[in-house]
């Protein structure tokens, strides 16, 4: 026993002085053998001796490519070198330039023999590498371009590699491929992802593939993901049992979310604002648009005589807000009877809005209260059906109360059905989520700021045009689309680092932003109504982290008490130069 060499676990590794002079020793479970420096130089020369031959096949495959040498000894060495390399496409595209070649020009027997050889060296690739890009793809195009293709057998394949691993969502991909070439029976197909599923709930590429089945089998137009309900009904009932008999696997989860819907609503206008002081017209969106792109066409006209103007967004992209300037001799003191026409495939919306001759500006908006807008992503399914999933997720919740995917599915359900009744179980549920969850906490607060923020929005009254988030534990912001009209605006006390997206507060004076943890305000840009902000008791440190706000042509007074920057004797100075005719407070 004496004589037989020492076994020891490494903790630190195979250098780890503990096992100095020790001939074996443990790494990842398995025993490995130390090497001497005699042979570690074996290895390195070997190693230089195979990248040598890997390299001069490399060449010489650029050498025929070049020269157009389409023959068997191109197939030969490039064949040698995707064996050890799958990945190299310039190669693939090469050997695909050969069989073009050779089926253009080589007899019909000869072009099949060679096809049906590729296929069986595409399979000893895949052997190697089941997840090879470059293989799967060049196994498409020989099938494609095969004399005779044998789709039976391509079927046949594509169920043993399922069998050896059932998630390779390339051979998934490969699969809807030969399903479509051979004209396989849909309902078959939906029968096969029944059997994975039933034999492993986890497998998520046959839970994705049955839903593209569903609407190709099973289509409604009028549902919400164009499946028929009585067919969605079952599908309730096959998910609900994957997550009862795993509720920690996501696959399902997603799937189920799925089910619920989400409602694609036709675009719409949200508001039309006239300034005289600005002399323009604003337009907001309920969905991100580009004016000019996608077939969408917005026309103004004032009292009847179209106007021809360049709309406008702060992103010059895709944006919520639009805004034109116009011509002061269109909005001068004489009431304007100003109309919107938007245009596209889907849509044509006109509305007009009155700019009276002693108003400043005027406004239209649709009013916020009656809106789906935040339900509409959470689920599209009938109440019904919603219900009937909320009181399957709480019964399973009684029994999993620590599992994250029930919390949040009960979260979406509530949201989806009445965020205004659920309110406070919401937040109760968002709450447990980030106990149960803590790796994911950031994300929870902030799914709790954008529900917060989508009560206070609903609760607003159409008139009104000042709105309070002050003293609701925000951690960011959202929705900030649908605040264009307002005109005072408080987010102080909060937990803010930034405002992403303070741009589409193209109407706000007044902003409040006290009691936060803002570093600069690079965010506020833009503003051109914009005249009192209020950034007490913030983190901002330097001057130039103001810069921003001299695109805020109208800004009349600063508050900057409590903010880093007040303990400097100079800021005041350095701002006075950087913001001429701005009250400063620090």
């Amino acid at each position: 026993m004496d004589s037989q060499p020492k076994l020891k676990l490494v903790e630190k590794g195979p250098c780890s002085l503990d096992n100095y002079n020790n001939d074996y020793f443990f790494q990842h479970g398995r025993i490995k053998v130390k090497t001497t420096a005699e042979q570690q130089e074996a290895k390195r020369i070997e190693r230089e001796k195979k990248l040598k031959i890997y390299q001069g096949a490399t060449k010489t495959a650029f050498e025929k490519r070049k020269n157009r040498e389409y023959d068997h000894e191109a197939l030969e060495v490039t064949g040698n070198i995707l064996a050890a390399n799958p990945d190299f496409y310039t190669l693939w595209n090469f050997r695909r330039e050969i069989l073009t070649h050779i089926k253009s020009n080589w007899e019909e027997e000869n072009v099949f023999k060679t096809f049906d050889g590729e296929l069986y060296f595409l399979e000893q690739c895949l052997k190697v590498n089941p997840k090879s890009y470059g293989s799967w793809q060049h196994r498409c195009w020989t099938m494609e371009n095969h004399t005779k293709p044998d789709w039976t057998r391509e079927l046949k394949l594509c169920n043993k590699f399922l069998e050896y691993d059932e998630r390779n969502f390339h051979c998934w991909d490969y699969r809807r491929f030969v399903v479509q070439m051979s004209s396989v029976p849909l309902k078959e197909e939906f029968a096969f992802t029944t059997e994975k599923i039933s034999t492993n709930f986890s497998n998520f590429s046959s839970w994705h593939y049955r839903s593209k089945l569903l609407q190709i089998l099973h289509p409604d137009k009028s549902s919400s993901v164009g499946v028929a309900e009585n067919v969605m009904l079952d599908e309730f009932e096959l998910v609900q049992n994957a997550f009862f008999t795993d509720p920690n696997d996501q696959s399902a989860w997603f799937y189920h979310r799925w089910l619920l819907g989400k409602s694609d609503g036709q675009l719409s206008l949200q508001c039309i604002q006239a300034s005289r002081d600005l002399q323009r017209v604003l337009i907001s969106f309920d969905q991100q648009v580009k004016i000019g792109f996608d077939g969408l066409v917005v026309d103004l006209s004032i009292n009847g005589s179209p106007v021809n103007v360049e709309w406008l967004s702060a992103k010059d992209n895709y944006s919520y807000i639009w805004f034109a300037s116009v011509p002061s001799d269109l909005m001068n003191d004489s009431n304007s009877a100003i109309e919107i026409t938007v245009k596209s495939e889907k849509v044509h919306q006109v509305q007009r809005l009155n700019l009276a001759a002693e108003q400043k500006s005027a406004l239209w908006q649709k009013e916020l209260t009656s809106m789906n807008i935040f339900t509409r992503d959470l689920g599209a399914a009938t109440t019904e059906t919603l219900n009937q999933e909320l009181a399957a997720c709480q019964q399973l919740h009684e029994l999993e109360q620590d599992n994250k995917w029930t919390l949040l599915t009960i979260v979406w359900l509530m949201q989806a059905l009445n965020p205004l009744v659920h309110h406070e179980d919401v937040l109760n549920y968002i709450a447990m989520l980030t106990e149960v969850d803590p790796m994911r906490k950031q994300f929870y607060v902030d799914m709790r700021s954008k529900y917060v923020m989508e009560l206070t929005i609903q609760k607003c009254h159409p008139s009104v045009l000042e709105i309070d988030f002050s003293n609701k534990q925000l951690t960011s912001t959202h929705h900030l689309e649908l605040l264009v009209s307002m005109v005072t605006i408080n987010l102080s006390n909060n937990q803010l680092t930034s405002i992403p997206s303070c741009t589409l507060l193209q109407s706000v004076t007044d902003l409040n932003i006290d009691n936060n943890l803002l570093s600069s305000c690079d965010f506020i840009a833009n503003l051109p109504a914009l005249e009192h902000l209020s950034l007490k008791n913030n983190e901002i440190s330097s001057v130039d982290d103001l810069l921003a706000l001299k695109s805020c042509s109208r800004l009349r007074s600063l508050d900057l008490q409590g903010n880093p920057l007040a303990r400097n004797a100079r800021s005041r100075a350095e701002i006075g130069l950087l913001l001429s005719g701005v009250e400063i407070q620090l």
